[in-house]
């Protein structure tokens, strides 16, 4: 952080953040999106702000320090914890569509999937089993996609979006197959806490599930009634 002292408290925590520091952002747009939901329409845009203010102040310092720690970056970036960034990114994406602002939210949906798939396959690159919960974030940043993709879709009246999403929402559910394979699952006696990022990763893809199924209408009929089924019957 510049302006701050090299050896300042603030500054050796800010140096010292995780790859998953993204995950404060999602949080605080989760927050957001459930104040708005619950009729707290002030709560909710003051944690938005901050969610916002976060977000850039984490991708300028990642641009800034990665000519001078381009290694130290790169490894950064094949961590898991990386895919916070997409996550958090469509989180907000989505905040803004409830808020009307849909060119914000396209803007950010375009931004999430062009982190996407590098993060991906940074992320997965490497077989390894016995892994801790970080594993599910694949998981999570697809369905965080399809939740955006599939709110945009209604919204706009998109099909395209809506079937882009659902492709995303089944292949969320395959890395969450995946992820459950490379698990370590003691992890979940012994894990520091990120081991219930599994229960974390099937809550937002049932929400990707039920995102898809309200982007339907008779404008659009993107399911017929076997697809419905289909897609409500994994949802739940």
């Amino acid at each position: 952080m510049s302006g701050t002292s090299p050896h300042s408290p603030l500054h050796v925590w800010w140096t010292q953040l995780s790859p998953a520091a993204g995950a404060a952002v999602m949080a605080t747009g989760i927050v957001s999106i459930g104040l708005q939901l619950t009729g707290h329409e002030t709560l909710s845009r003051i944690a938005l702000v901050i969610g916002c203010t976060i977000w850039p102040a984490l991708a300028a310092d990642f641009a800034v320090r990665l000519p001078r720690e381009r290694a130290r970056r790169v490894a950064d970036a094949g961590a898991a914890g990386a895919l916070t960034a997409v996550a958090a990114t469509s989180v907000l994406g989505t905040r803004f569509s409830a808020l009307g602002r849909q060119t914000v939210a396209e803007a950010l949906l375009a931004l999430s999937a062009l982190l996407w798939p590098v993060l991906i396959v940074l992320a997965v690159r490497h077989g390894k089993r016995r892994l801790p919960g970080g594993v599910f974030l694949g998981c999570v940043a697809t369905e965080g996609l399809a939740v955006l993709g599939a709110t945009l879709a209604a919204a706009e009246s998109a099909a395209w979006l809506a079937h882009t999403a659902l492709v995303l929402f089944w292949l969320g559910l395959v890395l969450y197959c995946v992820a459950l394979y490379r698990f370590d699952l003691r992890q979940v006696l012994e894990g520091p806490g990120d081991q219930w990022i599994a229960g974390g990763a099937l809550a937002i893809s049932a929400l990707a599930g039920s995102k898809l199924i309200a982007a339907d209408s008779a404008r659009l009929y993107l399911w017929n009634d076997d697809d419905h089924g289909v897609l409500r019957a994994v949802t739940v």
